[in-house]
């Protein structure tokens, strides 16, 4: 009987471990990025939702799902895009990629070394979607259609 016990005891111990990891939400750690205009940006606790687009694929299912939203339709909802273009020659992104950003209607947080980005998962070709309350993580989603990103903007005005 008593060797059951020392058996049973790390079992119980992860399970208890696991559900209270269940029960608290993740705070995002916080950082600074330059927008497509050199303007700073901080991750303020009254962001709703962030998106991260780690390629040119799920940038540009933004720009489609904001084409008949309109450019400011991420700032009146509380919405931050963020591109990691860390991946980018330097010079293409200095005289081709961020210059062309300045004519979307939307801010763009540029994450020209990766290490804001590689915080969140995510694969090239989505568009990761993260629920924000408070500063503290509470959902995720992706993103591999315009419609469906469309979608859930739109669901943030109701």
């Amino acid at each position: 009987m008593r060797l059951l016990r020392w058996y049973c005891l790390p079992l119980l111990i992860t399970w208890m471990g696991v559900a209270l990891a269940q029960g608290e939400a993740t705070r995002l750690a916080p950082w600074t990025l330059l927008d497509q205009f050199d303007r700073p940006y901080t991750l303020e606790p009254d962001l709703r939702v962030l998106l991260v687009a780690r390629g040119m694929d799920a940038s540009g299912l933004l720009d489609e799902a904001l084409a008949e939203l309109g450019g400011d339709y991420l700032e009146r909802h509380s919405v931050v895009f963020l591109a990691d273009i860390s991946g980018m020659p330097a010079p293409i992104a200095s005289l081709f990629a961020v210059p062309a950003m300045r004519d979307y209607g939307y801010r763009v947080m540029l994450d020209r070394s990766g290490r804001v980005a590689s915080r969140y998962p995510g694969k090239k070709a989505e568009l990761l979607w993260l629920d924000l309350d408070n500063g503290e993580l509470r959902g995720q989603r992706q993103f591999t259609d315009a419609g469906a990103l469309r979608q859930a903007l739109q669901a943030l005005g109701q």
